[in-house]
């Protein structure tokens, strides 16, 4: 068959299986009692997942180089990392909701590389002289599956601040150095989260239990016993509670939602910053090859810096500040628009050194 063919249909093919998809996932969180669209909507994530997989095969057979040369091919480079990421997170998470925020992301690039370049952009050509290096292989697709990690890990805390509404709420604990719920800065951060109600009429009404769960505890102080019973906002109604304002409430259900959407975008974050790292580091090392330079503060250069700096600091206020929730949640979320900026953004606001095979 005619590997050009083969590619038209591919690429046409893989953004219909998106869309699809993208629909099973939406309509599966709407009715989560539908039998089997769950996992309906996971295979056809794999389905598309081979098939961009396909397109760049009979690309790189075709053009005899590996398929990262221009616009077409990376933008489908990226949405198989996404996708593929997305099937790691989803096997983490066990959750249909990585999908929901995922899948449309995933669709809109596909959509965008097959329907709305011109043709004459998704046609391989011979490569420019500087992009004639085996560095090639090594910097661009290690920096895109950076970026696929990072923007999965982006959405992911989205998802996270539109499950709990933007409010801070209780988790578990999935930052290195919180063995607990919160670190006491946390706490003292979050005085919301919990209340402490000291009445008497609270010690009449509720036996106290002996138990090391964090809604209830009792303690001795001095020759007295005092009771303290902690309330969960999570479960108890704020108008029954004096002086509490009245915020939204989060479900059972949402918390540990919300606990499983943090988790998984701290450790899908974790594993993209180090690729973007090595990266970098890549492109330097290529980049003093071509052009006696390792850095020359290139459009695209700068914007990786700020990339890496602002997820640095993501990592560095998770592990070492303990920070869990909307703060890092919030981060994340403007990490995404760095990303995006990033790789597309500097292509089109300027010319630089990364221009060849984009926009200009």
């Amino acid at each position: 068959m005619d590997l050009v063919a083969l590619q038209s249909k591919l690429d046409n093919s893989s953004f219909l299986v998106l869309l699809v998809t993208m629909l099973m996932y939406w309509i599966g969180a709407a009715f989560p009692a539908i039998p089997y669209l769950s996992a309906l909507s996971t295979a056809g994530m794999a389905i598309a997942n081979l098939c961009i997989a396909a397109l760049l095969g009979a690309r790189w057979i075709e053009a005899s180089y590996f398929p990262l040369s221009n616009l077409y091919e990376s933008l489908f480079f990226l949405t198989w990392g996404i996708t593929t990421i997305h099937l790691i997170a989803e096997n983490m998470s066990r959750s249909r909701l990585v999908g929901v925020v995922t899948a449309p992301v995933a669709m809109s690039i596909a959509a965008f590389a097959a329907l709305t370049l011109p043709s004459e952009m998704q046609h391989s050509e011979p490569l420019v002289p500087a992009l004639k290096s085996n560095w090639l292989m090594m910097h661009v697709s290690v920096m895109m599956l950076s970026y696929a990690a990072l923007m999965v890990g982006s959405l992911l805390a989205i998802a996270f601040l539109v499950v709990t509404r933007g409010q801070n709420v209780d988790l578990r604990g999935s930052s290195i150095g919180t063995g607990g719920y919160r670190t006491k800065d946390d706490q003292a951060a979050r005085p919301s989260l919990r209340l402490q109600h000291n009445s008497e009429a609270t010690k009449a009404q509720s036996p106290i239990i002996a138990t090391d769960s964090p809604t209830l505890a009792s303690y001795q102080e001095g020759n007295s016993t005092r009771n303290t019973a902690v309330l969960d906002l999570a479960t108890t109604s704020p108008s029954s509670l004096p002086g509490v304002p009245t915020t939204p409430i989060l479900s059972p259900v949402r918390l540990s939602l919300a606990d499983t959407l943090d988790n998984i975008s701290y450790r899908i974050i974790g594993l993209g910053f180090p690729l973007l790292t090595i990266g970098i580091i890549a492109g330097a090392v290529w980049a003093n090859e071509a052009w006696g330079s390792y850095w020359s503060w290139d459009p695209k250069e700068t914007w990786a810096l700020i990339t890496w700096l602002v997820f640095a600091a993501y990592l560095h206020a998770r592990i070492t500040r303990g920070w869990q929730g909307r703060r890092p949640a919030i981060l994340a979320s403007t990490g995404f628009i760095v990303v995006w900026i990033c790789y597309l953004g500097v292509n089109l606001l300027g010319k630089g050194l990364h221009s060849y095979g984009w926009f200009f």
